[in-house]
């Protein structure tokens, strides 16, 4: 399954674009379309992870004190 992420506003109406009522009038919305395709694992995982990447919500993950981690914690994981 394939996601997609279109970042819309509604008319003054509650009408998005793609003529799906919303009931409220010019507010910001977010649509997400999930598309069943063939598309392996890994492809999708790409999609995934390009999409969380751009998602503003996790914009506070770049913050400076978010980065309580080095290089030199933990032990390495050999499976």
């Amino acid at each position: 399954m394939r996601a997609i992420e279109i970042n819309s506003k509604t008319d003054k109406f509650g009408h998005l674009n793609i003529d799906y009522k919303l009931n409220k009038s010019d507010i910001k919305v977010r649509v997400l379309i999930l598309v069943d395709d063939d598309n392996s694992e890994i492809e999708d995982e790409k999609l995934w992870l390009s999409s969380i990447s751009k998602n503003p919500v996790f914009d506070f993950l770049r913050e400076p004190e978010e980065d309580i981690y080095s290089q030199k914690d933990g032990e390495p994981f050999n499976d």
